[in-house]
């Protein structure tokens, strides 16, 4: 058997391994720096699901491939079907707790006996095991981090995890019941976020379990870093996108990569799950901007800073928004009825009598009528009495999660084929952005229901008849 401690771990030669902090160090927060009573905690910043948006009750027409008329169609983009409870929710804000429980590495060791790997493990302690062989494993211990918060996010609904997430299907579903096998790890990722300004958020692939450990298997990828430290990769990875430009009207999308457990950045593996790491990022960091995409293999989160969140549109903006659209009185050029976006109060059960509609090819509005079905071109298919262009005909619905909009410009664009409406900057961004989903494709996707966006842009110009035209 060889024990080995190596307490170089936490030395400044290490310092991408770790947060600043005087190694060991219990102190908590200094005097005066936290909340006083009665006022909110510092927000570190909101992590907001994509396509939250749940499937329930009957479908409209095209998906179920009838024409019959309109029918059911719950969706409730901005929180959970079943509604948020306490740690699983459509959004979480993450703010300073009242005592810091970060950690940091500290010591490490090499093992030669399973059991004792096994006892070294289990001491209650913060710690990462690397398994090489059989007989031998590396086993990082952390220490306490008196200048960070930690918050845990997976699919695990043990104390430990903050943020309760589950896998979301392409059409907005959530995966639910026993026969749905989750890809999303139960232990996926952390963020430590800076207790002192200006409050820095850092990802790291995996979570620690109920014992505060972090275990990488032989079958895991994993590896020696130059300066003889470990570091590895979970078994379907972390991948996070910085958008080009921060989060705002000027944004293009950027490049996914992979983080690590200890926090660096790698190229893509050629497929999720494959034990051959990317190629290291030198020049790239796990600090998370207002705008980064993390996606763990089954729902990706949009990061939002408090600064961020400022310049996107209110609730009361978009129910401004919504009023003044109603307000124009939009006409349906067939049947010559007054269109109206409904309320979001009333709940989105059914499409209401002067609901909008859309030919999603073309972008004309129309409320619903049954008119021009070409069961020839497919049973979704529907031929526009204006211009004849055969697609399909949706309703259209305001999108109600404020932090996806990159602006608060007016709903004037909605994505195809789901009939979700925002801002041109906010549908053309997302309409531009690649999801991951499976091993290794990419689809842009709607960010309210999660709907595979489709078309030649993803996207189209909502055309009403009368002032808003």
């Amino acid at each position: 058997m060889v024990l080995e401690g190596n307490p170089e771990v936490g030395s400044p030669r290490t310092s991408d391994l770790q947060h600043r902090g005087n190694k060991g160090s219990c102190v908590l927060s200094s005097p005066g720096e936290d909340a006083q009573p009665g006022e909110d905690p510092i927000k570190y910043g909101e992590l907001i699901v994509l396509g939250c948006c749940e499937e329930g009750g009957e479908e409209t027409e095209a998906q179920r491939g009838e024409v019959t008329g309109p029918r059911a169609h719950s969706c409730y983009n901005g929180c959970l079907a079943s509604g948020d409870k306490g740690r699983r929710r459509s959004r979480l804000a993450l703010s300073r707790r009242p005592h810091a429980n970060g950690v940091k590495p500290d010591v490490m060791h090499h093992i030669s006996t399973p059991l004792v790997s096994k006892a070294l493990s289990n001491r209650g302690q913060h710690s990462i095991s690397y398994t090489l062989s059989r007989s031998h494993s590396v086993i990082v211990e952390y220490t306490h981090d008196s200048d960070t918060d930690m918050f845990q996010i997976g699919r695990s609904t043990e104390n430990m995890i903050d943020f309760v997430v589950t896998d979301t299907s392409p059409g907005g579903g959530a995966a639910e019941g026993p026969s749905a096998q989750s890809t999303i790890s139960r232990y996926a990722c952390r963020i430590l976020c800076d207790r002192r300004p200006p409050y820095t958020a850092r990802i790291y692939a995996a979570g620690f379990d109920a014992s505060s450990n972090i275990f990488l298997g032989e079958r895991a990828a994993k590896w020696r870093t130059p300066d003889g430290l470990m570091d590895g990769l979970t078994t379907n990875g972390v991948l996070v996108m910085h958008p080009a430009g921060g989060f705002s009207e000027d944004s293009a999308p950027g490049v996914w990569r992979e983080i690590s457990v200890c926090g660096n950045v790698y190229t893509l593996r050629d497929s999720r799950s494959a034990q051959q790491r990317g190629k290291l990022v030198e020049n790239e960091s796990n600090v998370l901007q207002d705008g980064s995409l993390i996606d763990l293999c089954g729902a990706t989160l949009l990061w939002r800073t408090p600064a961020g969140l400022l310049r996107a549109p209110t609730l009361k903006q978009l129910e401004a928004q919504r009023q003044e659209a109603n307000a124009a009185r939009p006409q349906c050029p067939v049947g010559l009825s007054t269109l109206a976006f409904p309320s979001p109060a009333r709940g989105r059960t059914a499409p209401d009598k002067q609901q909008p509609w859309v030919y999603v090819r073309c972008g004309h509005v129309h409320g619903y009528h049954g008119w021009g079905c070409r069961r020839e071109r497919g049973p979704q298919e529907r031929e526009c009495p204006l211009c004849r262009l055969v697609g399909p005909y949706v309703p259209l619905w305001l999108g109600q999660e404020a932090g996806l909009c990159l602006d608060p410009g007016p709903p004037s664009h909605a994505f195809a084929p789901c009939g979700h409406v925002c801002s041109e900057k906010t549908a053309r961004y997302w309409a531009q952005t690649p999801l991951p989903h499976g091993t290794h494709a990419f689809h842009a996707a709607c960010p309210f229901c999660g709907a595979w966006l489709t078309g030649e842009h993803g996207c189209v110009r909502l055309i009403f008849q009368g002032p808003l035209d």
